[in-house]
């Protein structure tokens, strides 16, 4: 129950760092709509979605028994593109901005565990916080909207790709379920080779 617990804050805080960062990104070029809505904060209370935050962690919790994956969302931080000014690739800069803050924490906590001798429980709290931010950072690049590696894909596709953006734009939401329901395990997989490699160290708590 207590490694549950910390999975579930791990997890929470990641989601809300991903989020900062994309609203960070868009300050910085220009667009302070995160940050006039408040959302550039650590308050948990300022990033909580019904659905992601609390709905969909529970039931997968319930499902699992107990022994996950579990996953979940926040609430999107805000983002007007039109204030970019870069225009081209402002989107592209915001979107990868959440996945690489992810992926830089999950390196930062596996080069801990690899570098220093731990404690138990900080080994355990280290690798959950690293499999969980690489876990993240790996489905948010997975290019199903609104995930950040659709609007990656948008950004660099050429325009005679339109048809083909819309269809998934229409029907990403679908597709995203049946993802999160079926290919959690590819990406949980991937996370433990990725922190297996950083840490030197195998994924068992």
């Amino acid at each position: 129950m207590l490694i549950t617990i910390f999975i579930l804050i791990v997890l929470f805080f990641s989601i809300v760092i991903h989020e900062i960062a994309h609203g960070s990104v868009a300050f910085s070029l220009g667009d302070p709509t995160a940050k006039e809505s408040g959302r550039l904060t650590l308050n948990p209370l300022k990033h909580i979605d019904p659905v992601g935050t609390i709905f969909l962690p529970l039931i997968l919790l319930i499902l699992t028994f107990g022994k996950g994956p579990i996953f979940g969302w926040a609430k999107p931080v805000p983002i007007n593109p039109y204030n970019f000014r870069d225009q081209k690739w402002g989107m592209f800069k915001v979107s990868i901005a959440g996945p690489l803050t992810n992926f830089l924490i999950a390196l930062i906590f596996g080069l801990l565990i690899r570098i220093f001798i731990l404690p138990n429980p900080l080994f355990i709290f280290f690798s959950i916080i690293a499999v969980y931010n690489f876990a993240w950072g790996i489905f948010n690049l997975v290019p199903i909207p609104p995930l950040d590696g659709s609007h990656i894909l948008f950004t660099i596709l050429p325009r005679k790709f339109s048809d083909f953006k819309f269809s998934l734009q229409r029907y990403g939401l679908f597709i995203l379920l049946i993802f999160i329901f079926f290919g959690l395990d590819w990406i949980f997989r991937l996370s433990e080779l990725f922190y297996t490699l950083i840490s030197g160290r195998p994924f068992i708590i």
